[in-house]
This record gives C-alpha cells, sequence and structure tokens, in this order.
C-alpha cells in the first residue's frame, strides 16, 4: 500500500522545460517558478538532464547534520533512480522559491519528508507520462528504475534522459494524484549513504565559509569591549595604522544589541596576521556598562539563596502540590545547577562581504541566512533583494550560527572600508563574544506515599532576564516532564538581568532540563528504594498521549517507555559491574524525538571518570532516511553531552568571559570518547530530525552511573572530580 500525501493548499508541483535540454521541477508558488539553464535553479528543485543526470538543489544550510544528504536521497527514491545518478548542488538564500531555509530545531526532516517525495514523485509520473505517449500504452503499464522506464508487456525501455523534452512540454500532475511509495518498496532511503561533502571535507576543498575567496577582497577583524553591552568611548588609532599591510581601521558606533551590531573597532588589512597584530596595537578606553558588575559567583549566591522560598513567575500549577507534599511518606529535597556554556564550533564565525553599486553579497555560513539577509538590509538600509547570500558549509554550528552578527558586522565593514573583506573572528572573539547557553538552578521537592510513588513535585527554577521575560533560551517550557503524569505538580521561576546575550544550544533548554529531571527521579527511585528503571517505568504508567499527536508539546508515555526499555536492554541492565564501576539511565523527549541513554562509567581513585560505554536508544518516527548520518548524529550528541558534562563551563568575573580557548575550555577528545551503540525504536508516526533530541538524557545517564559507582550525587555540571576522591 502507498502512503497517504499530506497537502498544503500553498504548494503546487511545478516543471518546465531548460533551454539546453532538461526538465525542472519544483515546489511553490506558481509564479515564482521559472526554467533556468545552468548548476543551480533558484526557483526549482530538480533537473533531468538530456543525459540522464539528475541534479538535486540542497536548499538548508548544511552544518554537519547531513541534511545535504538525506534530503535529495527522499527525492531520488521516488523518482526511482541509483544514487551515483544523482548530483547535489547547494542553493543560495531565496524564500519565494524554497521557503523555511534553515537549521534549527531538528525540523528538516519533519518538516520536509512527504515534500520533497513528492518532488520526486512529481517528475517520475510526468517520465512516465511522456513514454506512455509515446509508445501508446497505458500508464499503469509501465514500471521504473535505475533512471529507466519499463514496459514488460513489449519487452521496452527508455532511459529518463530520452524522455525529458517530452516530459517538460506535458501538464504537471496534480499533487493529490500522486502515489508515493510504501517503506516496504524503498531501495535508497533506509540505506547508509556517506555524506555528499565528505570527500571534499577531507580533501580541504574550499566549502566552508572561512574558505571564501573574492577578487581584491581585505582581511578585517573587529575588537569588541570585553564586557558585554560595553562601547568605545576613545581610541588612539596611530600604533595599528602604522603596521605594514593595514589599509585602515575606524571606529563602529554599533546599534546598541550584541546580538546584531556591537560597538567596536575594525582593522582592515592585507591578510589577517597584519589585521590581529595591528588589533593588539589598539589604544581604546571602553564604557563598559551595567555588564561590568555580573559575575557568575554572584549569580549563583542570589540563585542558592532563593532555595525554599516561591518563585513570582508561575510556568504550571496542576493539582494542590502543597498537600500534597504534606501527606507524603517521605520527602526529598536537592538543588541543581548547569552552568554557562560556549558552542565553540571548530570554525570560529566568518563572513564575506561585498558591498558594491547598492548591492550587497555575502558569503556565509549561517544556520538562519534569511535572518541573517534581513539583518544587513536593515543596518543598510536597503531593499532586502539588495542583499544576496551565498550559503556556505558550516564547520559547525551546534546553535551558534542562529544569530548573524557576523554577517551584519562584515557587511558594515565592507561598506565603510570600500573593498570587499573577510571578517574574521579568532578563537578567543569566538569563546568571549559569541552567545552562551544559558546557566539554571532548581530548587526540588518531591514527594513519595508508602509505596514509593511520587504524590507531588515541585521545583523553583532560577533563570535569567532580558528586563521583560524570560532571556533567549533560557526559558521552561511548561510541559516539561513529569508534568502532566503528576496529578500535583508545580514549577515557578525567578529571573536575574543578564547584560550577557544568550542563545540556542543543541537540544536548547532540555540540554539542561535533561539532567535536572532525570537526576531528581534518581534520587527518588533511591528514597524509594526502587530499581531506577523499575521506578521510570512505574512513573511513566500505561501507555497514553498528552497533547495531539506529533507535535512539540505532545508526550506520548508508550513511545518514552519503549525508548527507556530498549536502552536498558541493550546495555544488559542489572548485570554485576566491577567495583567503583556504575550503569546509570535516563530517558528524555524533545525536537519531536524520544531517547533512553545508559552509560557504563568508572570512577578512579583520583576521582576522574572513565566512560567506558553508551548506549543509546530513539524512536523519531518509522522511518531512518540514512542510518549513516542518523547513527553518526546520535553519537555525535552523545559525545557532546558528555565533553560538556565532564569538563565544560563558561564563567563571567568582572562582565567579563573567563575562557578564551580550547585548552581551558576542553572539548572531548578523541582517546577519550567512549563507544556509543545506536539503535532505533521504529513507531508508526511521521519521521522526525536526529541532530538534538539524544543529547538532553545523556548528562543525567552519565551522573546517576556515577552515583552508582560511588554512591555521590552529581548535582552541578561539570562534574567535580575532588568529590569523586577516594578518601
Amino acid at each position: 500500500m502507498s502512503e497517504g500525501v499530506k497537502l498544503d493548499r500553498r504548494q503546487l508541483l511545478l516543471g518546465g522545460a531548460l533551454a539546453g535540454g532538461g526538465l525542472w521541477l519544483g515546489m511553490g508558488p506558481a509564479s515564482a517558478f521559472v526554467g533556468v539553464d545552468g548548476p543551480v535553479g533558484l526557483n526549482a528543485w530538480v533537473k533531468i538532464g538530456s543525459d540522464g543526470l539528475v541534479t538535486i538543489v540542497s536548499h538548508n544550510p548544511e552544518i554537519g547534520q547531513g541534511i545535504k544528504t538525506s534530503i535529495p536521497m527522499l527525492v531520488a527514491e521516488e523518482l526511482d533512480v541509483r544514487w551515483d545518478q544523482v548530483r547535489i548542488v547547494q542553493s543560495g538564500v531565496d524564500p519565494v522559491a524554497f521557503g523555511r531555509q534553515s537549521a534549527g530545531g531538528s525540523m528538516a526532516t519533519t518538516l520536509q519528508y512527504d515534500m520533497m517525495r513528492r518532488v520526486g514523485a512529481g517528475a517520475r509520473a510526468m517520465l512516465m507520462m511522456a513514454a506512455a505517449q509515446r509508445w501508446g500504452v497505458r500508464m499503469d503499464s509501465l514500471t521504473t528504475g535505475d533512471g529507466i522506464v519499463r514496459h514488460a508487456a513489449s519487452g521496452r525501455e527508455i532511459g529518463y534522459g530520452a524522455l525529458v523534452a517530452d516530459a517538460a512540454t506535458l501538464p504537471v500532475p496534480d499533487a493529490k494524484t500522486l502515489v508515493l511509495k510504501a517503506p516496504e518498496a524503498f531501495r535508497l532511503v533506509g540505506t547508509p549513504v556517506s555524506g555528499v561533502d565528505n570527500r571534499a571535507v577531507v580533501t580541504g576543498a574550499p566549502l566552508f565559509g572561512i574558505d571564501a575567496d573574492v577578487p581584491g577582497m581585505k582581511v578585517a577583524v573587529f575588537e569588541k569591549c570585553p564586557v558585554y553591552g560595553g562601547r568605545v568611548k576613545s581610541v588612539d588609532l596611530s600604533a595599528a595604522l602604522a603596521v605594514k599591510g593595514v589599509r585602515t581601521a575606524f571606529v563602529v558606533a554599533g546599534n546598541g544589541s550584541d546580538y546584531e551590531l556591537a560597538s567596536g573597532v575594525a582593522v582592515v588589512a592585507d591578510n589577517y596576521w597584519a589585521a590581529d597584530k595591528a588589533r593588539k596595537l589598539l589604544r581604546i578606553v571602553w564604557d563598559e556598562g551595567t555588564g561590568a558588575g555580573q559575575s557568575s559567583a554572584a549569580y549563583a549566591a542570589q540563585a542558592a539563596a532563593l532555595a525554599g522560598t516561591r518563585g513570582p513567575k508561575m510556568i504550571r500549577e496542576d493539582g494542590n502540590v502543597d498537600a500534597a507534599l504534606a501527606g507524603a511518606a517521605k520527602r526529598v529535597k536537592a538543588s541543581y545547577h548547569y552552568p554557562f556554556l560556549a558552542h565553540a564550533p571548530l570554525e570560529p564565525m566568518n563572513c564575506t562581504a561585498r558591498v558594491a553599486d547598492g548591492l550587497v553579497e555575502l558569503w556565509a555560513a549561517s544556520q538562519t541566512p534569511e535572518a541573517g539577509r534581513q539583518l544587513v538590509a536593515t543596518l543598510l538600509g536597503l531593499p532586502a533583494d539588495k542583499v544576496v547570500v551565498h550559503m556556505m558549509r558550516s564547520g559547525g554550528g551546534f546553535g551558534r550560527r542562529l544569530t548573524n552578527e557576523y554577517m551584519a558586522e562584515a557587511a558594515w565593514i565592507a561598506r565603510e572600508a570600500g573593498v570587499p573583506v573577510k571578517l574574521v573572528w579568532s578563537r578567543e572573539d569566538d569563546m568571549t563574544r559569541g552567545v552562551l547557553r544559558p546557566a539554571g538552578w532548581h530548587h526540588l521537592e518531591a514527594g513519595l506515599d508508602d509505596k514509593g510513588r511520587v504524590t507531588g513535585w515541585t521545583n523553583h527554577f532560577v533563570s535569567f532576564s532580558d528586563g521583560k521575560d524570560f532571556k533567549r533560551a533560557a526559558a521552561m517550557d511548561a510541559n516539561q516532564f513529569p508534568a502532566r503524569v503528576l496529578p500535583h505538580f508545580r514549577t515557578e521561576a525567578t529571573m536575574m538581568p543578564l547584560e550577557a546575550p544568550t542563545g540556542f544550544l543543541r537540544a536548547p533548554s532540555n540540554n539542561g532540563f535533561g539532567f535536572v529531571m532525570q537526576g531528581f527521579i534518581d534520587e527518588l527511585a533511591e528514597a524509594a528504594g526502587a530499581d531506577p528503571l523499575v521506578f521510570r517505568q512505574q512513573l511513566l504508567g500505561p501507555a497514553r498521549l498528552f497533547g495531539a499527536p506529533d507535535v512539540r508539546g505532545s508526550f506520548d508515555t508508550g513511545r518514552a517507555r519503549g525508548v527507556l526499555d530498549k536502552a536498558a536492554a541493550m546495555a544488559g541492565w542489572g548485570r554485576k559491574l566491577p567495583a567503583r564501576t556504575g550503569l546509570g539511565i535516563a530517558f528524555h523527549f524533545s525536537h519531536l524525538g524520544y531517547f533512553g541513554t545508559v552509560i557504563e562509567a568508572a570512577v578512579k581513585a583520583d576521582g576522574t571518570v572513565d566512560v567506558r560505554k553508551a548506549w543509546a536508544a530513539g524512536d523519531v518516527g518509522r522511518q531512518i532516511v540514512n542510518p549513516s548520518g542518523a547513527i553518526n548524529q546520535v553519537q555525535g550528541s552523545v559525545v557532546d553531552a558528555l565533553g560538556a558534562a565532564l569538563g565544560l563551563r563558561i564563567t563571567l568575573a568582572a562582565g567579563r568571559i573567563g575562557q578564551r580557548n580550547y585548552d581551558d575550555y576542553p572539548l572531548m577528545r578523541m582517546p577519550d570518547a567512549p563507544p556509543v551503540e545506536v539503535e532505533f525504536v521504529l513507531s508508526d508516526h511521521d519521521p522526525t530530525g536526529l541532530g538534538e533530541p539524544a543529547y538532553p538524557a545523556v548528562p543525567a545517564a552519565l551522573a546517576n552511573a556515577i552515583f552508582a559507582a560511588t554512591g555521590v550525587r552529581v548535582r552541578s555540571l561539570p562534574v567535580d572530580t575532588g568529590l569523586l576522591r577516594l578518601a
């Protein structure tokens, strides 16, 4: 049987002929479609050439999540061509032709799974129609495969390339009539496929933003106040301008937003080395502003003082928590903390900009390139259609490239300098002037009845404010587990003012909440005298759905139980382990994905933690598009989360970030990365994304493994090895 097709009234299957011979297929408003010849069609998705070569346009930013491979696989599957008959090209930024072009929230597969299959199915239908007319046979007597249309009754066959000229003259089929393949008929989707850029990446091909090269280009650096929100009060440029190769240096006043265009001093030179040398010679007097009085220590003290109090902002309140706690047989209290984090992608922020004749061209790796285009247009006072963004591959994003201040800086500096510039942030710039994953504190209390069941749960969440509401990425969702599974539940919040810009890091907010909720649940299991796995199973209860299916904010206890049980089985939960070695378990739902995780960790006499192995079980729907990329994403999430939990924190003192490079912000290295075993639990739900949902359960599973090994609870990240040393 074939799957039903979900249709959007605004989406029409579009087609047209190419001047050079071929067929373009696209999705979008009919007025937006234009047949074009060349390697990249800004208003089309698929080109089938007269030589049979299929070109598929990848329109989303590729940041290492593999979307440049997996989404085109959907088109190729329905088109019925082999992967070696396909080439992939990167689109430019064009919201009219492509709609949403972003990398964030693990949404690409969620939004495009059916849509891009429909593009492939539409092209295949037109080719079959052309063959049917040529041979005078019924379409339903034809089959396809490997880019060939076949008529079994007569033994005839013809390649797609020989049909495209005829197909381009035919009416485009109504998307409602398209029949998509049933999963059991897939030949490409569901098989491991190597990333289309892999060879280029490992051989150093110029794919990334920092590789951009424009004729006449100079290199720029931008010195900003070490305190967020600070401004240039005065500057002496003479020493910097005297450096050989320096072309100009000037003050950028900024627009008052560290998310957009901060105040600072730009230096433009023939090469990076000259620009950086001159930057170090700038004599700047800063107005540091109110941010200079902010520090991690002060925030921690303020948060600690709030333990045992009520928060002024109610996030969720169900039932009567106070009465439930008063009547509990046992009450458990604990306070949890996770720190500020930097994104620390391998490729620092950069953008190449050319401003001339009323037009801005940008070569940038951005997770939200259209937002960057709009920001630059606004700052420079230009219509958005006068800003062109060439989408480059990103050397890591993890949410950092959701903001586009580096695009704004490059465009502004290029305009003022009068030459194309490549703005390059140093590693230190990236660490000390990036957006931060917000820190958070949670003061929790729960009650247990005489059978060890949770009767009530309360959480005073301490976070950050932008002056009006939660700071970006600092809020807590009202549906955060275990909300809704408990009849008596309350979450309230206190917000502290913060000058530093905050932003979304892989599995936003959930990357901290998973640690807190699943860590505290482990404490409740201990208090109840229950096995941590069994306690979670009982907490989840029978399979039931909260909210509408397959939407953010929903929660399916059956799916959560499925990944929890699968991870436990993978790890051999309950087996005997050596001394000071333990298994920890956790699960979490975020970004429409359910994941269960088990960590095996050994704690050495000096307190260092040796993560022996990790097991991750995920439910992201009925289909894994590219198992190679999917496993890679889960393994990357696990290693990313482990590295952060074991050794990463950003600290503020006098408004300044204390960490500057990888030596004092030590990302996990290969020798320390454990083997990560991954399995998927397929369920009858629409396929969803994988870049983020495997992360949140990992820190809690690690902390719970450490407790199982030592009896010491980890309630604050990163792990303090001093607490784990043998006396």
